[in-house]
């Protein structure tokens, strides 16, 4: 199906109010695009490495949104019983699922015109015109799939549930000289084939052997847990910020054979909550894996922060650092008398150090 694309040209002093009447106008969702510089506010819990660059903040804003057209490749609008919703919740349409006759698109038009009209007396909307157009036909919750293919790293072979064994791969997993490792990394995560996690792998191969206890910060997918647990270690304990990650993991430590009890999962920050922090263990693990962004592993560098966890000897591998913020990594590391950077690794503009904790 295709979408309708609708936007409003207007200043920055406007793209709020706007985006509220269409809110109450039964739009979900709109895209504001402006040329205002992100403030340090706004990108303190955004870790963020690589700030866009802008033009000049002219004060213009494009305000838009997006409207399934009923008729349009057999698009047809299903009523509440149809769908199987009840009369008496208010269920309203999603972003995803509302289909629009023409005439209610015609409607709304004019209701926003004669809003932006009213608008005009008590603030300054620019130009205030409504500009229309049609997005390509995409399948957008599946067509990242197509980027996503079986590689190597190492003598690990990570594949996603969705592809065969490559026939060039397939002798080497079946006599074992390739560990497989399935993956379905799902839309709101990376797939594994990032450079990032090549590096982190490498590492991994490099310093496991065998019977470590591993401690993976920012675990996503579980994809490094995984990979430890395949090239040998004892056990994963795995953190994330984000409770959207339970249903990944899960599935992945199903796909690959692996028992919760070598494999546990916590949600928080560590380095916020003193209590989950303690309930992981001080001092407990041979190393620690964190594939986050160069923030992250600042603050995780220093005193009281990762070294904490890790045994005396231990090793931290570190990666998510793209190469600009490698001198800052590297200064954090180095104010931290606990650590001693032995490796610094490259892969395209990305970076990976690995320390060890004296």
């Amino acid at each position: 199906m295709k979408w309708k694309k609708y936007t409003i040209n207007t200043t920055t002093e406007a793209e709020d109010i706007i985006s509220s009447m269409l809110s109450d106008l039964g739009i979900e969702g709109v895209q504001i695009e402006d040329n205002v510089p992100l403030s340090e506010d706004d990108t303190k819990g955004m870790f963020i490495d690589v700030l866009p660059e802008l033009p000049p903040d002219d004060g213009t804003s494009r305000v838009s949104f997006f409207l399934r057209e009923a008729g349009d490749e057999g698009v047809v609008p299903v009523s509440k019983a149809q769908a199987g919703v009840s009369d008496t919740e208010d269920n309203s349409y999603t972003f995803s699922d509302r289909v629009w006759e023409v005439a209610e698109i015609e409607k709304l038009l004019k209701d926003i015109e004669a809003e932006l009209s009213d608008m005009r007396a008590h603030v300054d909307i620019g130009e205030g015109t409504i500009v229309s157009s049609e997005t390509e036909d995409a399948d957008w919750m599946n067509n990242w799939k197509q980027y996503f293919r079986p590689f190597t790293v190492e003598n690990i072979l990570i594949k996603p549930v969705w592809e065969d064994i490559p026939e060039e791969y397939a002798a080497d997993v079946e006599e074992g000289r390739l560990r497989l490792i399935n993956i379905n990394p799902g839309t709101a995560f990376g797939t594994g084939s990032h450079e990032t996690t090549k590096l982190c792998i490498s590492q991994l191969y490099r310093y496991v052997t065998g019977a470590e206890r591993v401690l993976d910060l920012g675990t996503g997918t579980g994809i490094l847990g995984i990979a430890a647990l395949k090239e040998g270690v004892g056990k994963v304990m795995a953190t994330d910020v984000d409770d959207n990650c339970v249903s990944a993991v899960e599935e992945n430590l199903e796909l690959n054979d692996i028992w919760e009890d070598d494999f546990r999962l916590v949600i928080g920050n560590v380095l916020e909550d003193e209590e989950l922090a303690e309930e992981i263990g001080f001092e407990r693990y041979d190393m620690v894996v964190a594939n986050i962004l160069a923030p992250v592993i600042i603050s995780l560098a220093k005193p009281g922060a990762a070294d904490r966890f890790i045994k005396r000897g231990g090793i931290f591998i570190t990666s998510g650092i793209i190469d600009t913020k490698e001198d800052e990594v590297l200064k954090a590391f180095e104010a931290n008398k606990n650590w001693e950077v032995v490796e610094v690794n490259h892969l395209g503009e990305w970076v990976n150090v690995t320390a060890v904790r004296l």
